[in-house]
C-alpha cells in the first residue's frame, strides 16, 4: 500500500513538472521570459506577440536615466502610421552607450536654445514584424526577416527639436511620413526647414550618429550594427 501511495505521489509531482515545463518559453537569444501574451485584434489587426520579460542588460530608460528630453512616444498612441498603440508603456530604452552619447549632444543643443525630442526608441522584434505587414518598404520600414531595423538594437532613435518652450522646429513633414518631402536630398522646401534640418544633421551627425536618405528623423549610433537584436517590451509601471 505504501509503495502504490509514493508511486501516486510521485506521478502527480511528474505531471506538475511537465506542465510547468511546456508553459516555459525561452527565446533564441537565450532571455527569460516571464510571460509571453497575444496582441489583441483591438491592439493592432495582425496577429503577432511581444514578449514580455525582464530588461535586457545594457538597456536604460531615457526617463530615468537623464533630464532635459522631451518625449512624445508615437508607438505608445494611436498617433502613427499603424494608426494603432503597439507599445505598452511611453518608455525610451537605449542601450547606455548610445544614451550617453545623446546625453552629450543634447547639451550641445541646449547651448543653443533647442532640446531633444524622442518618437521612438528601442522597438521590439515583433512590433517590427507588424510593422512590415502593414507597410513592407524597406525604405521606410527595415525588414524584421533580414537585419531588421537599428531600433530592434536599441541604437536607434527618431527625433526632433524643440525650443525651450516646447514648441517644434519646423521640419517640413510630420514624422513617418513616407514620402520624397522627407528625404534629405528634397529641397523644395523653405530655407528655414531646409535650416532646420542641416542644424540637426549636423550636430548629430558630429557626435557619433547617422542619418539615413529617406527620414530626416531617424539617426543610428555609430556602434549599433554590434548590437543583437532584442525582443523585449516592459510591463508599464
Amino acid at each position: 500500500m505504501k509503495t502504490a501511495y509514493y508511486l501516486s505521489v510521485l506521478n502527480i509531482f511528474i505531471s506538475s513538472c511537465t506542465l510547468d515545463q511546456t508553459n516555459t518559453e525561452i527565446p533564441s537569444d537565450g532571455v527569460d521570459v516571464v510571460k509571453r501574451e497575444t496582441i489583441s485584434k483591438d491592439t493592432v489587426d495582425v496577429e503577432d506577440t511581444v514578449l514580455f520579460v525582464v530588461p535586457e542588460s545594457g538597456f536604460i530608460t531615457m526617463q530615468n536615466y537623464a533630464e532635459g528630453f522631451v518625449y512624445d512616444m508615437k508607438y505608445a498612441t494611436e498617433d502613427n502610421f499603424l494608426k494603432k498603440k503597439v507599445y505598452n508603456c511611453e518608455e525610451c530604452w537605449l542601450r547606455k552607450e548610445v544614451a550617453d552619447a545623446l546625453i552629450k549632444t543634447n547639451k550641445i543643443f541646449i547651448e543653443r536654445g533647442y532640446r531633444i525630442k524622442f518618437f521612438d526608441c528601442y522597438r521590439p522584434l515583433d512590433v517590427q514584424k507588424i510593422m512590415w505587414k502593414i507597410y513592407p518598404d524597406a525604405r521606410y520600414v527595415a525588414n524584421p526577416h533580414a537585419s531588421g531595423s537599428i531600433h530592434n538594437r536599441g541604437g536607434a532613435v527618431d527625433i526632433t527639436l524643440v525650443d525651450m518652450k516646447g514648441n517644434e522646429l519646423d521640419m517640413g513633414t510630420t514624422f513617418d511620413h513616407f514620402g520624397k518631402e522627407a528625404h534629405h536630398s528634397y529641397t523644395e522646401l523653405s530655407n528655414t526647414v531646409l535650416d532646420n534640418r542641416k542644424f540637426l544633421k549636423t550636430i548629430m551627425e558630429a557626435n557619433g550618429f547617422s542619418s539615413i536618405s529617406y527620414e530626416w528623423w531617424h539617426y543610428n549610433h555609430k556602434n549599433a550594427r554590434q548590437y543583437k537584436l532584442s525582443n523585449f517590451q516592459t510591463e508599464c509601471k
